[in-house]
């Protein structure tokens, strides 16, 4: 996962929230997951994260449909899925992947945001 993904023309300063995100973000930190239907990856992908996220206290999976979010997306610059945003508590990117991450890669880079 990369470190501090900017948001393209908004900066590090843009937080991601209930808005954006369209769910409540988790109060530590936020696994935020760009989907689409046909995306074999984004299931696994959607597992690791849950996964993840039940074994930290106050973190979210978030998953977004990127086809219905294209706004959202084009503002993030995602161009596939599935692409995983990790969020600290106050909505910032703090780290960023595209394709299915590794279970310990997720863990890792969860730790930079809690």
């Amino acid at each position: 996962m990369t470190r501090g993904a900017e948001v393209r023309g908004h900066g590090n300063a843009t937080a991601l929230g209930v808005a954006e995100l369209g769910a409540e973000p988790g109060k530590r930190a936020s696994l935020v997951q760009f989907s689409s239907a046909f995306c074999q990856p984004c299931r696994a992908t959607r597992r690791i994260l849950a996964e993840v996220a039940a074994m930290v206290e106050g973190v979210a999976h978030i998953e977004v449909d990127a086809e219905r979010n294209l706004e959202l997306v084009r503002a993030l610059g995602i161009d596939r899925t599935p692409t995983v945003l990790v969020l600290d508590a106050a909505g910032r990117i703090v780290r960023r992947a595209a394709g299915m991450p590794r279970k310990a890669d997720v863990i890792a880079a969860l730790g930079a945001a809690v």
